[in-house]
């Protein structure tokens, strides 16, 4: 009786494990499905069946008409994520090694910026991108999600940076290196995991956001997400195009975190623990 216990308890948990795993990945198999199935054969009642034939073309459509689009979000991600988590490690640096006046009044102000929501700055911010001429182009909608990145990148940064000991810090300034030279032979080195979850975060975010993007960009300029949801608007839609494009605007994020995600939680939970 002990035994079956254990076994039970198991064996329900695996069940549970394998019915929130199909949860998740209907809509994944839905898409796939029905990106690979011609126009006529998209109905309702045949959704989740599979295509008699597998319709390729309308990847090769969707790359032709979301390539220009996939490469504004590119360069918006790319850059907006390269920037952020470069200033909010020098951030992290400053406030977690560099003692200074005010410094426990400014990060708290510095991460109140994370709990503002989109909606209440978007007119003054369309008027602030409009009067220094950055508003319809990929510079103006770089520098929001550098803006508003900067309180997240920070708060990993500044956690990550506790953990180093101040007397590498110590030992580094007796040799002589300064600012600069501490964080560039010291703490930057010692940063790979929290770049790792901050390019992780920050890409995700930015490659997915919709509400800055289709409201301070022109039609040259627009993202992925803005193209893909014009797209699958009105009432006669080929919806086997929409889900390809879907697929494609959604392979950047899914690489990036094959590559980086072994890395994610260790990296994200640095700084956490102490001893």
């Amino acid at each position: 009786m002990t035994r079956q216990i254990p076994w039970t308890r198991r064996v329900l948990t695996y069940a549970l494990l394998l019915l929130a795993t199909m949860f998740f990945l209907g809509p994944v198999y839905l898409v796939v499905v029905t990106a690979l199935k011609e126009p006529a054969a998209i109905r309702l009642a045949t959704a989740w069946q599979l295509p008699e034939t597998w319709h390729w073309q309308s990847f090769v459509v969707a790359w032709d008409a979301f390539a220009p689009k996939l490469r504004n979000s590119l360069v918006l991600a790319v850059t907006a994520t390269a920037i952020s988590a470069l200033l909010g490690s020098m951030n992290g640096y400053i406030l977690s090694k560099w003692r200074f006046r005010g410094a426990n009044v400014l990060f708290p102000l510095m991460l109140f910026g994370m709990f503002i929501p989109y909606q209440s700055i978007l007119i003054p911010l369309f008027q602030f991108l409009r009067d220094i001429g950055l508003y319809g182009g990929l510079s103006g909608l770089i520098l929001t999600h550098v803006v508003y990145g900067i309180p997240i990148t920070t708060l990993i940064f500044r956690n990550f940076y506790a953990e180093i000991p101040d007397e590498m810090l110590e030992a580094g300034k007796i040799d002589g290196a300064g600012f600069f030279g501490l964080y560039a032979r010291i703490v930057f080195p010692l940063s790979i995991s929290g770049f790792v979850v901050v390019i992780i975060w920050q890409f995700t975010q930015i490659w997915n956001e919709f509400l800055f993007a289709v409201t301070l960009t022109r039609r040259a300029t627009e993202p992925i997400t803005v193209a893909l949801a014009q797209l699958a608007g009105g009432e006669a839609v080929r919806w086997n195009l929409p889900m390809a494009g879907a697929i494609l605007a959604a392979l950047p994020t899914l690489i990036i975190y094959i590559i980086l995600g072994r890395y994610f939680i260790k990296g994200l939970l640095a700084g956490s623990v102490k001893g």
